[in-house]
């Protein structure tokens, strides 16, 4: 019998859903971050790690980030979600779906962490066309996200 996420003890479906809320709600507040900080726009973007000092017509004054604030901003969250990424890939293992969506799901999420935090670097050195490249693969990171955590919950608890 194949080991599928439909087949766990109900303990274990217990745990890795309870896992995946926890998880989900720690993604949506980084989400919701995003938009406070006025980060899903290209301006807002290139504001938020080049600063603004410069322009006369902003309600907010923000200042470039040090090298060090970037380096930190890049390096953890390319551990983390690498992480997170890697635990949702491996429940996505043990579903029964297609394996070219399953295949997706499990490697464009690295991609776009690698696209999204590296852009961000390449923004920091004044490349501004690198905020297209992190809002697209920002979000192809959080469709990837949601779409597995759903097939994922689907897979779980079919009958």
């Amino acid at each position: 019998m194949k080991s599928t996420l439909s087949n766990l003890s109900k303990d274990v479906k217990l745990l890795t859903s309870t896992f995946l809320i926890v998880l989900t709600i720690g993604f949506l507040s980084g989400t919701k971050f995003l938009f406070y900080s006025d980060t899903t726009t290209p301006i807002g973007i290139e504001e938020h790690y080049n600063g603004n000092e410069f322009s006369d017509d902003q309600e907010v004054m923000k200042f470039k980030k040090s090298e060090k604030e970037i380096l930190n901003i890049v390096h953890s969250h390319i551990l983390s979600m690498s992480l997170i990424f890697l635990v949702i890939g491996y429940f996505l293992t043990k579903t029964d779906i297609s394996n070219p969506l399953k295949n997706f799901l499990i490697v464009e999420p690295f991609v776009s962490i690698v696209l999204t935090f590296g852009g961000i670097y390449m923004l920091w050195l004044e490349i501004s066309w690198f905020t297209y490249v992190i809002m697209i693969s920002g979000i192809l990171l959080h469709v990837c996200y949601f779409l597995a955590v759903f097939l994922i919950f689907k897979e779980l608890y079919k009958k």
